[in-house]
């Protein structure tokens, strides 16, 4: 078993200044905390995995298959891999909270088999 603090790991996020953090890796799901600052673009590509964000804190709007929804701390959202997405208009500093299944970059790798997973 493994117990992280959300509030640990934004705070050490911040303090370093990353924009994507990954704290877990297994093999079947991979998990880290996204920020972005209000203002900032997300320049995310598709991802070759399924992906759950979880709003941790901010404001912003998700775009994904020709629909924008706004999302706020507590929004879940789910994308399909390969799908393009992405969060736009961020008013508040934005966290989440990202799950991929199985781990980011393992489909990518596995299709590949030449390079390590490609980190945001």
């Amino acid at each position: 078993m493994q117990i992280f603090d959300l509030n640990d790991l934004a705070g050490e996020s911040a303090r370093g200044d990353q924009r994507w953090r990954e704290f877990l890796r297994v093999p079947t799901l991979s998990m880290g905390l996204y920020r972005l600052k209000a203002g900032q673009a997300d320049e995310q590509q598709p991802h070759t995995e399924d992906e759950v964000y979880v709003v941790v804190s901010g404001k912003a709007s998700f775009r994904a298959g020709g629909r924008e929804q706004a999302v706020v701390p507590g929004s879940v959202i789910f994308v399909e891999r390969a799908a393009e997405h992405r969060f736009v208009d961020i008013t508040e500093d934005l966290t989440a909270l990202v799950l991929f299944a199985p781990p980011e970059g393992s489909l990518k790798l596995e299709s590949r088999n030449d390079h390590p997973p490609v980190s945001r």
